[in-house]
């Protein structure tokens, strides 16, 4: 099975609580309490999701976070990246070098293509998306270019 990490998906959760809370600058605190996740946790992501410039962080009495940019134009693709690194189904198709066998590979075009339509989705995802899922809303991706749209 594919799927991301734990706190990636923690990620997520982190970034659609500070999300609803736009004019807010919210405490590491009330983060973990509303996201219901540990502190020391929250605090491990807000480090990473502010090292991509996700977050915006404030010191003093009151300190705290938010959103570097509006929720609209954050993707998920950024989150996942903040946290995973390059988006990627395989070493190969994220980079090239990563592997020995990749002159004479006869499935490395493929997985790239499998993962440039698996990052055009995710970039056509925003957290303002996440934060409000519309219960009939589909992701359309057309397989021979990799684009996402939204309908």
């Amino acid at each position: 099975m594919l799927r991301v990490s734990r706190l990636t998906d923690y990620a997520t959760v982190v970034m659609t609580c500070i999300a609803a809370h736009p004019d807010d600058v919210l405490s590491a605190v009330q983060i973990a309490e509303e996201a219901h996740l540990e502190l020391p946790t929250v605090s491990k992501l807000l480090k990473a999701l502010g090292h991509a410039d996700l977050v915006e962080s404030f010191r003093g009495v009151n300190g705290g976070y938010r959103l570097a940019r509006s929720a609209s134009e954050i993707s998920l693709a950024e989150i996942v990246e903040a946290l995973e690194g390059p988006i990627g189904m395989t070493e190969c198709s994220v980079a090239e070098g990563q592997c020995d066998r990749e002159s004479q590979c006869g499935v490395r075009g493929s997985w790239q293509r499998i993962s440039s339509v698996l990052d055009n989705t995710l970039r056509a995802v925003s957290l303002a998306e996440m934060l409000k899922p519309l219960p009939n809303r589909r992701i359309a991706v057309t397989v021979k270019t990799g684009e996402a749209t939204t309908e």
